[in-house]
């Protein structure tokens, strides 16, 4: 039984549908409720993927997804914290407003830390015990693009997310782990055929890789025994411009 945040779009909805085709159970969890019914749509047969529309930076609609997968479901084995914001582009970190900033962080950090809080509390008093926390995070956790300060820092953040919980779940059967993404064919990443500005100021296009890529990843990270954990893994579009960037 897994939830998936964001799965009303890209890497999410791709993410759900694999684990749907793959025999999961999968709740559906993200702001817009038309989005994710149009994910539970395109899963075709089967029963329907529950739809929980929520805002992961809300504590309130957090703790009702969570009471909703324990009432239907009882347990939980897997969460992909998933969902995620860049934020405005093209502003420079001088003129970042302060309101953009904290929207940033409350849904890219406060969102899968409470996400996570909730999952890790089902896990551990669930019988059997234990579970596994897939958290998304980028490239850019590694190395950021220009302009990117918000992004950047709270997909660091989330590499310390994912290491707390991966040691504070250890006596309770919980693994963790992330998946750093680069170039995911998505809408976030539509401009970049087209070019985006580089280290150096240029203007470049980059590749894109196929989403499901990204999503067969997520499926096998899952589908491991708890004894084992895919601590990281990165997958990206081979020529893009992230090895040597700058």
């Amino acid at each position: 039984m897994a939830v998936v945040t964001g799965a009303g779009s890209g890497i999410g909805r791709a993410t759900a549908l694999e684990l749907l085709e793959a025999g999961w159970s999968v709740v559906l969890a993200g702001r817009r409720a038309e989005a994710l019914a149009e994910t539970a749509r395109l899963a075709g047969g089967g029963p329907p993927a529950p739809v929980v529309p929520t805002d992961v930076a809300d504590p309130d609609q957090v703790d009702a997804l969570f009471a909703a997968v324990r009432e239907r479901f009882g347990r939980i084995d897997l969460l992909f914290n998933n969902a995620g914001s860049f934020g405005p582009r093209g502003v420079a970190l001088a003129d970042l407003r302060h309101e953009d900033w904290r929207a940033v962080v409350d849904t890219n950090l406060t969102g899968a830390f409470l996400c996570a809080q909730a999952a890790f509390r089902l896990m551990r008093d669930q019988d059997p015990q234990g579970g596994r926390i897939i958290n998304s995070g980028s490239v850019s956790a590694h190395t950021p693009r220009p302009d990117s300060v918000a992004y950047t820092a709270t997909k660091h953040a989330v590499t310390g997310l994912t290491k707390s919980l991966s040691l504070d779940g250890r006596r309770y059967g919980i693994a963790c782990g992330q998946i750093d993404v680069g170039n995911a064919a998505t809408g976030m990443t539509e401009r970049m055929p087209a070019g985006v500005r580089q280290a150096n100021g240029e203007v470049a296009a980059e590749p894109v890789m196929d989403v499901a890529d990204v999503a067969r990843t997520v499926r096998h990270m899952a589908s491991l025994p708890l004894e084992a954990n895919v601590q990281f893994a990165t997958v990206m579009a081979t020529a893009m411009p992230y090895i040597g960037r700058g």
